[in-house]
């Protein structure tokens, strides 16, 4: 798996919804780049005084958008935020995600992100980005700030992973080619 197996289509004058989902698979594609391709080594290579790896970076990412997915259709959670997997606890990710092959990570995050993908075009083709969603009592956001919320974790890691990246490799740049 690498940054080519994401789709893209350029959405220059699209609708709200076609227009985020864009800028989320664009980042996707950034993030997959930044992270594809290193061996066990590399993936569990920290940018010290930091605890960050790009391991845990691609759990928590997963586990991120399945997170705010699952909130925005108003249902459960699932994998990876729940199941067997060592990183299902709050905050394993950073730390569990070491003992975890670099085939685990990368089908664990291309599957998460496909099906949270797929979900969403259906929210939004279903009943669009106003609905509300209550994560907690007193606590009310719309679709449209999920899918935001996801964006914007999304940009902040990648932008993470990129600095990791370049020490462990010296790859540069912020698109792939």
């Amino acid at each position: 798996m690498d940054y080519t197996d994401i789709p893209i289509e350029d959405c220059l004058l699209g609708p709200e919804g076609d227009m985020l989902l864009f800028a989320l698979d664009r980042v996707h594609r950034q993030f997959a780049w930044k992270s594809g391709g290193l061996d066990a080594e590399q993936l569990y290579a920290r940018h010290a005084p930091s605890r960050l790896t790009i391991a845990g970076t691609i759990v928590h990412l997963a586990k991120v958008e399945e997170m705010w997915t699952a909130s925005a259709a108003g249902r459960e959670p699932g994998p990876p935020v729940t199941g067997t997997e060592p990183w299902e606890t709050p905050d394993a990710e950073w730390t569990d995600a070491l003992s975890a092959s670099p085939e685990q990570l990368y089908a664990l995050w291309y599957g998460t992100i496909a099906r949270c993908r797929t979900e969403w075009a259906g929210l939004i083709a279903e009943g669009g980005l106003d609905v509300p969603v209550a994560d907690d009592p007193g606590y009310t956001v719309s679709r449209r700030r999920r899918l935001l919320d996801i964006l914007e974790e999304n940009l902040l890691h990648t932008g993470q992973t990129s600095i990791i990246r370049e020490a462990i490799d010296g790859l540069v740049g912020n698109d792939p080619p």
